[in-house]
């Protein structure tokens, strides 16, 4: 008992100590904490609303509770299993074929050996990140509505028009090339980043080796990046329940394409402010996201660990 009371003295005393000697740097990190504190920690006593019937007049805490009706009202409900299923299957195509794409540029990019040209391409492909989806929606619209400047041209050269904004086969597609060239540019930065941590003498051996830019793409650039490849998938597929961008699909769909372009978080804002306002219900969907998600990432991260290389945790 002595030598434990010793010890915890001890670990004591030298906690207090770097807290004396680095207490600066704790007093930058303290607005951080209250931050996730505040927003981030406080906020989850508002999960109990899953299981109330929520009511003004009683407030979160003294609302009735039900159980599990909101959760079996959800299972019930024809158009959440479609909002269900057309969240997973805009989730999937955006990592079958957003993810990949700036992986392969930013090893085309560090290819380039002039820096004003590479920086020329890195600020073009980056740019259109900077335009919200409000913004850029519009955009599309009149480009691609019936009298639209696409429609326009393709009528000048007798072609027929298109509507890849009102037909339930083309709004998937139309959705994944419009957030592929939004966005590629600006995720690509973090592998641009992980490839200046690549030792620049491992080109110059394979220089003298003889090997050639594909060789050392294939033997010194990808596994250089491979790590935050893995790291990267894992969030993405953490991330699978909200993989479909809700600035970018409520901005773009409209009724006719409802079938295949409801999401979850589409179906959710219907149902709060506009069907009614059940807040127990649709926090019963934000909780069930959020069960799925954490089940995909753990999942995710072992499965990556087993494959020998290091995950998130």
């Amino acid at each position: 008992m002595k030598r434990k009371k010793r010890k915890s003295a001890t670990a004591l005393c030298g906690w207090q100590k770097r807290l004396r000697n680095d207490w600066i740097l704790y007093a930058m990190l303290l607005p951080i904490l209250l931050w996730y504190l505040i927003f981030c920690y406080l906020p989850m006593g508002g999960i109990t609303l899953a299981f109330r019937n929520y009511r003004y007049d009683m407030g979160l805490w003294r609302s009735p509770w039900v159980g599990l009706a909101h959760f079996r009202t959800m299972f019930s409900d024809a158009e959440f299993w479609r909002a269900f299923k057309n969240t997973l299957i805009f989730s999937a195509g955006k990592l079958l074929f957003h993810f990949p794409v700036p992986i392969f540029v930013a090893i085309l990019l560090n290819e380039i050996r002039h820096p004003p040209v590479k920086k020329f391409f890195q600020t073009v492909f980056t740019f259109p990140h900077f335009i919200s989806w409000v913004v850029l929606s519009g955009i599309l619209i009149n480009m691609f509505a019936s009298n639209g400047i696409v429609n326009q041209l393709l009528g000048a050269l007798g072609w027929g028009q298109v509507a890849p904004l009102m037909s339930l086969d083309s709004f998937r597609p139309f959705i994944w090339s419009s957030n592929i060239w939004k966005e590629f540019g600006w995720d690509s930065i973090i592998y641009m980043a992980a490839l200046t941590s690549i030792d620049p003498q491992l080109y110059e051996a394979a220089d003298i080796d003889g090997a050639g830019r594909l060789q050392k793409m294939l033997y010194i650039t990808w596994p250089g990046i491979r790590g935050t490849v893995c790291v990267m998938l894992i969030l993405q597929i953490g991330g699978i329940m909200s993989g479909a961008s809700f600035d970018q699909i409520f901005n773009l769909y409209s009724s006719p394409v409802y079938p295949v372009a409801d999401i979850i978080d589409t179906y959710v804002y219907r149902q709060s402010f506009m069907v009614g306002t059940n807040f127990g219900y649709t926090t019963a969907i934000g909780l069930l996201k959020s069960v799925i998600g954490v089940v995909m990432i753990c999942g995710a991260n072992r499965i990556t660990a087993r494959l020998g290389e290091d995950g998130l945790f």
